[in-house]
């Protein structure tokens, strides 16, 4: 299978310049793990109908070749193209695909930072809550708290408690005050400002408690989580002695921002930027371009910044891919919400101190049971200095995660920034499939 142009990923970013560049004339194929279009933000339930937001854009993908269920593991070069290599749905059929351009919109995961009983049942990522609401309209419980820090706290307390829980706090690490250091990006957005208006009048009607500068230090029970300890921060998030109390609950949805998702970009040789928050992201030009020619790449995996701007990205893409220049309202509108973005990632970046709420036998990687003693003994005893040195001495990051879930944790505790993920594959692959992929021969 040929294509001009090879989409990874079917959110907001993928579709936009699916829509876009197949308006323009090139032949698209658009790859993507889940089995209907729309990306985490717009995951629906199989069966139901498309959400609205997505829906223009579905519309205007006639004549793109859409392949669900695709897990694209490696991008490889193929003389003057590029080669795609994919496993498909649960049977893991392999499938290739050839491009002469490929657009990386792979998105995001929830960053994690680990806390004593973040291993029970019942806790679960904020966005994972989220998407259970909406894949099944399943709550993970009946009185449910959200904390963690991030934009997406404020969505996830009132989408939970619309749908019926009692959300008794929203528990945010970092400081609302702290956005007023980035006045001017929240002026020149007012519809983001009333979206927050939006969800703060939400949580006041569902009686809900905004404890800002305040972090979920514990989870407590035996089967299943049954009460948190909630603490405030100082200024670095360490929690302030005397300051902890506990609120019951039967499940906690916690989540400390996104991660762009990069393993295919990185696995290229792509080049990375530093973003506000200290996360690592694509570094790409005015027109999308990566380091590496032949490769685009919009949406989360440039930086974390919603919706909106995920779709300016793609269409912005798709226009340099054919070979057209993007209007000047265009890129102007993806200043701006870069800009707003990059105000929201400084505001909400994890303080050092958080560290501290961790004992020795809090578990830091759940694949590998390894502890938060594990970790400090291997830097405080025998000399490990940066993450991988750490991973070697303890197995922190080998597990089925690869390091997806503990790996901000581990660099923390190593005295490093969170790196890149840099692995040959991005996804689990058969053997087989390494011995004979297609298109091998």
């Amino acid at each position: 299978m040929t294509a001009d142009l090879a989409i990874v990923g079917a959110g907001p970013a993928g579709l936009a310049a699916a829509a876009t560049a197949a308006g323009l004339g090139l032949d698209v194929t658009l790859l993507d793990a889940a089995d209907r279009p729309g990306g985490q933000i717009h995951r629906h339930p199989a069966g139901g109908p498309v959400p609205r937001a997505v829906c223009p854009l579905v519309r205007k993908l006639t004549g793109v070749r859409h392949l669900p269920t695709h897990h694209v593991w490696t991008v490889v070069p193929d003389g003057a193209a590029w080669l795609l290599h994919a496993v498909v749905g649960p049977d893991e059929v392999p499938a290739a695909v050839r491009a002469r351009a490929v657009l990386l919109a792979t998105g995001a995961y929830e960053r994690q930072l680990p806390f004593p009983g973040w291993t029970l049942p019942g806790v679960v990522g904020a966005g994972g809550a989220q998407a259970m609401l909406k894949a099944g309209g399943v709550l993970p419980g009946r009185r449910i708290v959200v904390a963690g820090s991030g934009p997406l706290l404020l969505a996830v307390a009132t989408t939970l408690a619309a749908a019926g829980a009692r959300v008794p706090a929203l528990v945010e690490a970092a400081d609302y005050t702290a956005y007023a250091r980035h006045a001017p990006a929240l002026v020149r957005n007012p519809a983001k400002l009333a979206q927050g208006a939006l969800h703060g009048g939400a949580l006041l009607r569902h009686s809900t408690r905004l404890l800002t500068r305040h972090a979920v230090t514990a989870a407590h029970g035996t089967t299943r989580v049954e009460a948190v300890t909630v603490a405030r921060l100082d200024a670095d998030w360490r929690p302030v002695p005397g300051t902890g109390r506990r609120i019951p609950c039967d499940a906690l949805a916690v989540g400390h921002g996104l991660v762009p998702q990069l393993e295919l970009a990185t696995g290229l040789g792509c080049a990375t930027r530093r973003t506000p928050d200290g996360t690592p992201a694509l570094d790409v030009d005015a027109q999308q371009r990566t380091s590496v020619p032949g490769i685009w790449a919009a949406g989360e995996t440039c930086g974390v910044g919603g919706a909106e701007l995920a779709r300016v990205e793609g269409e912005i893409a798709a226009l340099s891919i054919a070979g057209r220049r993007p209007p000047g309202a265009l890129t102007r509108r993806r200043a701006r919400l870069r800009t707003f973005a990059d105000g929201m990632a400084a505001a909400h970046r994890p303080g050092p101190g958080w560290t501290d709420w961790l004992d020795g036998a809090t578990e830091v990687c759940r694949c590998e049971e390894v502890t938060a003693d594990r970790v400090r003994r291997a830097v405080t005893d025998l000399g490990a200095r940066d993450t991988r040195t750490v991973k070697l001495l303890t197995r922190a990051g080998m597990g089925w995660c690869q390091g997806r879930m503990c790996g901000p944790a581990v660099a923390r505790l190593a005295g490093q920034d969170p790196a890149p993920d840099r692995r040959p594959l991005s996804c689990p692959v058969p053997l087989s499939q390494l011995a004979q992929p297609p298109g091998a021969e």
